[in-house]
C-alpha cells in the first residue's frame, strides 16, 4: 500500500459529477466500470464499491455541502498492485480523518457520541488503504484496493 499519487499514465478514468444526493451511485457505477478488467475479485469488487459510494456521499454532503455547482472530482488509477480511486471535494481545511473519535455504538446509545460518524470508519473497514491530501480547499480521499493473489477467484 503505497499513500502516493498514482502516476498520470496509470490513470483509468476520470470524471466529475454534480455535489447532488444519490450521484454517489453514478460514481459507484462508473468506478466499478474502470475497475473491472484490473483483477479485483467479486467480494474485493463490492467492497471497493462500497467505500467509493460513501466517500463519494461524504464529498457531496460534507465537502461541497450539497451545491451542485461544486463538482466532486473522480480519478481511478492502476497501481502496482491493484486500483487507488481519489475522491475530491473543495470542503479542505477541515477537521482530518485521524483526528476523528472511532465510533464506540455504546457511546453513541448513550448520547455521548453524534450519532454519526461511521462512514470513514466503514471506508477503513472495505479497502486495503485509505488516505487523506488537503490542498487549499482541495480535499481528497484516497482509496487502495490490492488485488488478491487468487486473482479473479471469487471469495465467500
Amino acid at each position: 500500500m503505497t499513500q502516493r499519487q498514482p502516476r498520470r499514465d496509470d490513470l483509468l478514468t476520470s470524471f466529475e459529477v454534480a455535489s447532488q444526493p444519490g450521484n454517489e451511485r453514478v460514481v459507484l457505477a462508473r468506478v466499478a466500470d474502470a475497475v473491472a478488467g484490473v483483477g479485483l475479485d467479486g467480494r474485493q469488487t463490492r467492497r471497493l464499491e462500497t467505500a467509493v459510494a460513501e466517500a463519494a456521499m461524504n464529498a457531496i454532503e460534507h465537502g461541497n455541502r450539497e451545491a451542485a455547482t461544486v463538482p466532486v472530482e473522480v480519478e481511478v488509477f492502476r497501481s502496482d498492485g491493484g486500483v487507488v480511486v481519489a475522491i475530491t471535494d473543495q470542503g479542505g481545511g477541515g477537521t482530518s480523518p485521524a483526528d476523528l473519535p472511532e465510533p464506540d455504538l455504546d457511546l453513541k446509545l448513550a448520547g455521548e457520541q453524534t450519532p454519526r460518524g461511521w462512514g470513514l470508519f466503514l471506508i477503513r473497514h472495505m479497502v486495503d488503504s485509505l488516505w487523506v491530501t488537503d490542498h487549499g480547499p482541495r480535499h481528497t480521499v484516497w482509496l487502495e484496493m490490492e488485488v488478491s493473489p487468487a486473482s479473479g477467484a471469487e471469495r465467500p
